[in-house]
């Protein structure tokens, strides 16, 4: 039976030692200010970035992997004898899974296109390191390439995850705002709670922070009560709600998180300091 492999990219942000220690390989996205971008995996600390990003008048920029990155991590797993089932950032907002496509064209007319499955993982951040987390249950388990891809299709289908951020400005601005383009109409000062659904898709929109995490909470439940058990939490320098955010999900679930963590620059370019984010999955998908 043939190892299966799972690889994303680093817009997940799993933990790094969970990530490791579960065999999940990450190929990084590029994020900087005036074209020098930095491999996103290279930055540890996301304090000095954020900070910038509240002041700079100016976006960053950031930027898929290329076809060589893609082939970097690829190859040395298929040289060790390793299938490939690749789980990558949604399409709706990146070029991230198109770019990993080309470089399965190439490995293709070498005769190894069959040996690499790429997903549009169709998420990302939290929902997207769950789907990571259910497939790379199925090929611990000894589950070959096509069966360790159904298991991450199978925790897409079932994922649900939303995000509650300050302000839709970043979004606008980074030209992702996706279907909460309507909102636009009216005032940026309103609390947007988004999920995203190949592109964000908004949600409901509140006019308070206090009423913005009570309907995180509210909605943890309602994961809860649909049969939802794993759950994360994710921020953007927003560790005390974060903090209040798990409190809350440890009393409804009766657990402890999958995984917590920060999100990182490339997605934090696009919505800013202040997210707070609650999803799970139902814990048959990590067996």
């Amino acid at each position: 039976m043939t190892p299966v492999a799972v690889v994303t990219d680093t817009t997940s942000y799993l933990p790094r030692e969970l990530a490791d220690k579960e065999g999940i390989h990450q190929v990084s996205l590029y994020v900087g200010w005036q074209d020098h971008p930095q491999r996103e995996i290279e930055l540890d600390n996301f304090d000095a970035f954020y900070e910038r990003l509240r002041t700079d008048p100016d976006l960053p920029t950031t930027s898929q992997p290329s076809i060589g990155d893609f082939l970097a991590v690829w190859e040395p797993l298929l040289q060790d004898g390793h299938d490939i089932v690749s789980i990558h950032l949604a399409g709706g907002i990146s070029g991230t899974c198109e770019s990993a496509r080309q470089a399965h064209g190439l490995l293709a007319e070498r005769g190894l296109g069959e040996r690499v499955e790429v997903i549009d993982g169709e998420t990302a951040c939290g929902g997207l390191g769950m789907v990571l987390l259910a497939a790379a249950a199925a090929a611990r388990g000894g589950a070959e390439k096509d069966a360790v891809a159904a298991r991450a299709r199978e925790a897409r289908k079932a994922l649900r995850i939303w995000f509650c951020v300050d302000t839709l400005e970043y979004l606008q601005r980074g030209g992702r705002v996706g279907k909460a383009q309507a909102w636009l109409g009216g005032t940026l000062r309103i609390k947007p709670i988004l999920s995203l659904e190949y592109e964000i898709t908004p949600v409901e929109r509140v006019r308070t922070a206090k009423r913005a995490f009570e309907r995180m909470v509210q909605y943890a439940q309602e994961l809860h009560d649909s049969g939802a058990d794993r759950w994360v939490v994710q921020h953007i320098q927003a560790i005390e709600q974060a903090e209040r955010l798990m409190d809350r999900c440890r009393e409804i679930f009766d657990s402890e998180p999958l995984f917590v963590s920060e999100v990182g620059p490339v997605i934090g370019t696009y919505t800013g300091p202040g997210l707070l984010g609650v999803g799970a999955l139902p814990n048959s998908l990590f067996s």
